[in-house]
């Protein structure tokens, strides 16, 4: 009962906080994660003891699974089923590491309905636990909308002066790619017909792979499958986001406010991935093999054009932000890899981004609780003024470059290296080792990324101190500066030691290039 356990406890964490005073609501929210965070360091630490291996959804033994009939819906039964395995485990430790220190950083820039705030935080915690859990379709959906609830107020109330606006589009876009995505999902499932009773995602994976799927209606079972599949891809793609799908997010990041952006970057980006290896990747692998080279120009589209757009912007949040749209295209393109390195690597790509922008974000948003401005023409040697979250900022830029013996670079490197073994393109003009030459267009956006983020810092943070406003420039106070040591002394424990997630999670993809028929 331990998934259980935390899900119960972030949740009544939540309402205490909303009931609290504002004036300690920040302190109690911060005390009370870190009960969820302690939770998830003992399950990852006695993970292995629990025999978990393999994956979750193709008969792989979990870890803290429980599983009860819950109700019947026609002739479907809905269970309430938890468990985790290698992907899930370390995005559920991602989201616990987050959620506290996004909550210290909230402490300088809300100072309005605090208990409100923190709440919001705590139930947003809440939702993102069940959603890297749940392994019933129907417990999965109710945790992924849930998502959106404190996301909307959390921009809509304490963001910037456009902050309604991105809230409602942040809402429309990723409402509408959830019901293009639960349409893409159930067709599949009433295409199963009597194969399955139930919404349980392994039985529904293990259908699929097995072949029982029919027809529905005029539709045969291959146009079933490959319209199932883009209506799944373009849902989830939303919420990644990946070119062309990705406009909602810049505007999103910069009227949220510091630990909104955190989390949105950090966690809330992953449940797209995410949830394009548990239903695309893993269900219909088939599909994604025959199609793989459009998806594969999908992901450097989004790696190349996320970096130009970055690069153009003056705005240090934009710049972050559209760094992300850049990112997760090399999970794309690992996870189209479909071989154990390629998958490994896009699963930890998205740990190591989530840290990465996270402490990118929190650090943006340091500098700007101090000179009131995210402009980069408006400030320049900052170095002088605020050393230790400028060497923290570089540190992390240098993260996000892919400097070795940090958490980038490892995630970068398996990717790399999985897509070059791939033979996924072996059907195609472009050979058995196409995605090679998709690979070498990727490793260009690197070259890209190395020249806004170090243009951004040569400007901002060296030369003369120049900044035009009636604020004193000086040190972050220490609640604003810990959780940025904390975040980027993870980025190198995870650079050093990629093995602390990378073992678990090859357990749990090792398997997957073996179902879509191919790779290594």
């Amino acid at each position: 009962m331990m998934i259980e356990a935390l899900i119960a406890v972030s949740l009544l964490s939540a309402f205490a906080v909303f009931l609290a005073p504002d004036k300690v609501a920040g302190k109690l929210a911060f005390v009370l994660s870190l009960l969820p965070l302690g939770g998830s360091l003992w399950m990852y630490s006695v993970f292995e003891e629990t025999g978990a291996s393999g994956n979750a959804l193709l008969g792989g033994t979990l870890a803290f699974e429980e599983t009860f009939q819950w109700v019947a819906l026609g002739p479907y039964t809905l269970n309430w089923h938890v468990g985790l395995d290698g992907i899930s485990m370390p995005l559920l430790v991602l989201t616990t590491v987050l959620t506290p220190l996004a909550i210290l950083a909230a402490w300088t820039p809300i100072d309005t309905r605090q208990s409100q705030f923190y709440g919001l935080m705590l139930f947003m915690e809440t939702s993102l636990l069940g959603v890297f859990s749940a392994l019933d379709f129907f417990v999965w959906f109710v945790f992924w909308e849930m998502v959106l609830v404190p996301m909307y107020f959390l921009i809509g109330v304490w963001g910037g002066p456009r902050r309604k606006y991105a809230a409602i589009k942040f809402f429309v876009y990723t409402n509408v790619a959830s019901l293009v995505m639960f349409i893409g999902f159930i067709a599949l499932v009433f295409g199963l017909g009597d194969s399955v009773n139930t919404l349980d995602l392994p039985a529904i994976a293990l259908a699929l792979n097995d072949g029982q799927l029919g027809g529905l209606g005029a539709v045969d079972a291959n146009t079933l499958k490959v319209v199932a599949f883009f209506a799944m891809f373009a849902g989830f793609g939303v919420k990644v986001p990946i070119v062309p799908f990705h406009t909602w997010l810049p505007d999103a990041h910069v009227e949220a406010p510091t630990p909104v952006s955190i989390m949105l970057a950090g966690v809330l980006l992953k449940m797209g991935t995410y949830a394009l290896l548990r239903f695309n990747f893993t269900m219909l692998p088939g599909v994604a093999k025959d199609y793989a080279l459009l998806i594969a120009v999908v992901a450097v589209v989004s790696v190349i054009y996320g970096a130009m757009l970055a690069l153009a912007q003056s705005d240090l949040k934009r710049i972050v932000a559209y760094s992300s749209v850049s990112s997760m295209g090399y999970v794309i393109l690992g996870l189209v890899a479909f071989t154990m390195y390629g998958i490994g690597g896009a699963t930890f790509q998205m740990i190591a981004h989530g840290l990465i922008s996270g402490l990118m974000f929190m650090a943006v948003g340091v500098i700007y609780n101090t000179t009131h401005t995210r402009m980069v023409s408006d400030m320049s040697g900052l170095a002088n003024k605020m050393p230790i979250t400028v060497a923290v900022f570089v540190a992390g830029a240098f993260g996000y470059m892919g400097l070795p013996l940090m958490a980038g670079f490892a995630a970068e490197f398996f990717i790399f290296v999985g897509a070059f073994e791939s033979t996924v393109l072996a059907g195609t003009a472009l050979g058995t080792h196409g995605l090679a030459l998709f690979t070498a267009a990727a490793m260009f956006g690197i070259v890209i990324v190395a020249g806004y983020l170090l243009f951004a810092m040569q400007r901002t943070l060296f030369g003369s101190f120049d900044l035009e406003t009636d604020y004193e420039v000086g040190r972050a106070a220490f609640h604003d500066v810990a959780p940025l040591v904390v975040l980027i002394l993870l980025v190198i424990l995870l650079g050093v030691q990629p093995d602390i997630f990378y073992t678990m999670i090859q357990d749990a993809v090792g398997e997957m290039d073996l179902i879509a028929g191919g790779g290594h």
